[in-house]
């Protein structure tokens, strides 16, 4: 019988970090490894299978038909690789070794501070690797392997995936000392200038949140998309621009401190969004996501009470 020869993890993973990354210097990058070292790995696994995989020109990096097919199954192959070593720690003390988690611009400033000194503490053995993306890109990464568990804000549609809702995260409407009634009151989202508000650009789910909390076609129409930051958003509303929407952790947060902003409850048909962690389907790992779940609901009750 004729020797078969397979390709290596680390030829696949060479091969899926030039998929993501596009360029060969960065791919090297990513598996720290030299370009040439990076380059070598790939003309093997093509020697290896006969076949080209990647086009090479001096500025473009391009995957031929079946190199795309290749790159997609590799990615699942190296994810299934990892999920192996996801069982044998799973099986040993829990939330510990590595983890990868994605968290969403609009939580991971004011959530973080509070759960990280948590985890050092009582899960000392526990790497987590923070990336603060949007809802988007952080369910593209989670599908794709590139993070393990993802912690947004629902209503979202992430797909195939296991939720655990967390708890509720009020909105509020925040506008200039002045500018509205200071009364402790809800303010009724009927009474929300369209022309005035200032909002995270497209992209954000706290922005879909927002107008569908209001349920008013025209502050679509007629809201002003500004930007990826919170606290932007809140300078701006400081200096007289406008008003916007804050969720009640960024409050908490005191991300209105040493401002002449006001904040009141939105009064809507559906005044909050619902935090949640996200993983995979039939991960392993699903008890240590379980896990630092309960840790994020444990310091929200603390914070609370």
């Amino acid at each position: 019988m004729a020797a078969t020869y397979l390709p290596t993890l680390k030829q696949l993973q060479y091969l899926v970090a030039l998929k993501d990354q596009g360029h060969f210097g960065r791919a090297a990058e990513a598996c720290f490894v030299t370009q040439s070292t990076l380059s070598a790995g790939l003309r093997e696994l093509e020697t290896l299978i006969g076949v080209t995989l990647v086009e090479r020109t001096r500025r473009v990096v391009r995957f031929t038909p079946l190199g795309e097919r290749i790159a997609a199954k590799a990615r699942t192959v190296l994810r299934e690789a990892e999920e192996l070593g996801d069982m044998a720690r799973a099986a040993g003390r829990p939330l510990s070794g590595e983890m990868r988690m994605s968290v969403i611009p609009t939580i991971a400033p004011f959530l973080l501070p509070r759960i990280l000194p948590r985890l050092r503490r009582d899960y000392p053995d526990l790497k987590l690797f923070l990336r603060e993306e949007p809802s988007g890109p952080a369910c593209e990464a989670l599908h794709n392997g590139r993070a393990d568990c993802v912690l947004l804000a629902l209503p979202y549609a992430c797909g195939e995936v296991t939720v655990m809702k967390l708890f509720d995260d009020r909105l509020f409407l925040a506008f200039p000392e002045g500018e509205l009634p200071a009364t402790p009151a809800p303010i009724a989202a009927g009474d929300i200038d369209e022309t005035r508000l200032l909002l995270l650009e497209d992209g954000h789910c706290l922005k879909d949140h927002a107008l569908a909390a209001c349920n008013r076609a025209e502050l679509r129409a007629e809201a002003t998309m500004l930007g990826t930051s919170l606290h932007t958003i809140v300078q701006m509303v400081d200096n007289g621009l406008g008003v916007t929407m804050l969720p009640g952790i960024a409050l908490d947060a005191g991300i209105l401190d040493h401002t002449r902003i006001v904040a009141r409850p939105l009064e809507a048909d559906q005044p909050t969004r619902t935090l949640a962690l996200v993983w995979r389907r039939a991960s392993p790992r699903e008890r240590d996501f379980q896990l630092l779940g309960e840790v994020l609901r444990q310091v929200e009750v603390e914070r609370a009470a």
